[in-house]
């Protein structure tokens, strides 16, 4: 890439342009499911299917951390059901989708606009739950990450967070192979754009406005949870509801963790 390209602004344009294009992960809950969790029916998801209940218990007056997750879907949500929630994305699209529902629907949420991985306006142990929606492929580095999470979150205090499989991140995307039902391998993992595309790859991702991407192994995404200090007390994987690549119809495209401070 030139010298002078900086990631943050790229994906941050980049999902600013995703969210005015209706993009699934910027399309706000309606009012309707708002009115719903505030009587006690509600659900949240990091993947496509709701969490399990037990994964979030009862958030009401708990301090939470919604990381990277702006969009309308989460926060509000959560907000709905008596939690004090702060919403925290680099995309200021995806954070007037939230702002737009708490305005519509009379939540209160504090919006933060900034890097995951620079979470210093945060005091220590300023949250009870932070929740971590697929997100982390767009840093090339994450343990930071789960550093920040760790601190900032209070003594048994939960993280929960999801990610891709990192062998969705092997195949070449070459529409040619899918349509001859064909994976060919192409990638190493841990994957980066900026490294494993060529220049008019990468270019082309630029013109059209998409985000650059790290796909980043399990010694990273589960080994760095606990390097950071966390306890896994939850896995679950989930299959694309409508595969993008060849790959996607074989293997869990989802997996999800709910981690523990202790």
């Amino acid at each position: 890439m030139p010298e002078t390209f900086d990631l943050l602004e790229h994906n941050a344009a980049a999902w600013n342009h995703r969210a005015r294009q209706d993009s699934p992960w910027s399309r706000p809950v309606t009012s309707e499911a708002i009115e719903a969790a505030r009587r006690g029916e509600w659900g949240v998801c990091v993947t496509p299917s709701p969490l399990p209940a037990d994964w979030l218990g009862d958030v009401a007056g708990k301090d939470v951390l919604c990381l990277a997750s702006a969009g309308g879907q989460q926060a509000p949500v959560l907000a709905a059901v008596g939690a004090r929630v702060t919403v925290l994305d680099l995309s200021s699209e995806q954070l007037a989708r939230d702002a737009m529902v708490a305005r519509r629907d009379g939540l209160a949420l504090t919006l933060e606009q900034g890097d995951m991985r620079d979470l210093s306006r945060f005091p220590d142990g300023a949250f009870d739950l932070i929740l971590h929606p697929i997100s982390n492929q767009f840093v090339p580095d994450i343990q930071p990450v789960w550093n920040e999470c760790w601190r900032m979150l209070r003594k048994n205090g939960v993280l929960i967070s999801s990610f891709f499989n990192p062998a969705v991140f092997i195949a070449d995307r070459d529409p040619a192979f899918a349509r001859q039902g064909l994976i060919r391998p192409r990638f190493a993992v841990p994957y980066s754009d900026l490294e494993q595309l060529s220049e008019a790859e990468r270019a082309a991702k630029v013109a059209r406005n998409e985000p650059m991407m790290f796909g980043h192994g399990l010694s990273s995404q589960i080994g760095g949870q606990l390097a950071a200090g966390f306890t896994i007390a939850g896995f679950l994987e989930e299959m694309h509801p409508s595969p993008r690549f060849e790959i996607e119809k074989y293997l869990p495209a989802f997996i999800a963790t709910r981690s523990v401070k202790g």
